[in-house]
């Protein structure tokens, strides 16, 4: 550890001097330290999402894992402050290994754009890790087999606000009946993380008048997590 820590100062000392040397003599940090402690922390985090997605990697707790093309496990920043769920991937996702990758992964990179945001700033996951054949609906076996990694994958990230995509992932997480109609447009409580249901983006393809609805409930994420609302 001393060692480690003897390097570390020795690589800061060549930094300042090529700086100094470059003329620059001033640095702003910010009160939190943002650096040193978000860094350390997304490396932490990363590390262990590596390390469960190993786990899940060998997992044959139910049949999918046969057919599948490659697991998509989950991506994006270890340490987001909002975390987006979803169902299962599709075909797109599964050759790709890649979550929300196929028309409605764009529409939903386009939604997080228009937040202010970039992908690399969330963390996009779903309940199931491998794809049902044919897209079709992820049974009940599936989902008890596999909403185990998904909480693992919460608890490790640690969000500040969860957006449930869709009637599967809001129901798994809220243990709620109700349809998505009903429950999106609010904030719930998960495990003391605010969380908000709203349409999947692949509703949003066959239905868009929702897209107005879903934007107003991104809106409320936004107020949430203070980021600024264009006008």
């Amino acid at each position: 550890m001393q060692k480690e820590l003897n390097d570390t100062v020795k690589k800061i000392k060549l930094l300042i001097e090529t700086d100094k040397n470059l003329g620059i003599e001033e640095y702003f940090l910010s009160n939190k330290n943002k650096f040193n402690n978000s860094d350390s922390q997304a490396f932490k985090k990363r590390k262990r999402l590596d390390g469960l997605r190993k786990i899940v990697l060998s997992c044959k707790k139910c049949k999918l894992y046969r057919a599948r093309t490659n697991l998509v496990f989950g991506e994006g920043n270890p340490d987001a402050d909002l975390m987006f769920v979803g169902e299962a991937p599709g075909r797109d996702e599964d050759i790709q290994g890649r979550p929300f990758v196929g028309r409605a992964g764009k529409l939903l990179s386009r939604i997080i754009n228009a937040m202010n945001l970039k992908r690399s700033d969330v963390y996009i996951a779903n309940i199931l890790k491998d794809r049902p054949p044919n897209n079709r609906n992820p049974e009940e076996e599936e989902i008890q087999a596999c909403t185990g990694y998904l909480i693992e994958q919460i608890e490790i990230i640690e969000p500040k606000v969860i957006c449930a995509l869709g009637s599967f992932a809001t129901k798994e997480l809220l243990k709620k009946d109700e349809p998505i109609s009903k429950l999106r447009g609010k904030f719930y409580n998960y495990k003391n993380i605010k969380l908000m249901p709203t349409y999947h983006p692949a509703y949003l393809l066959r239905n868009p008048h929702g897209k107005k609805l879903v934007w107003e409930d991104m809106k409320e994420i936004m107020k949430e997590l203070s980021i600024k609302i264009r006008k």
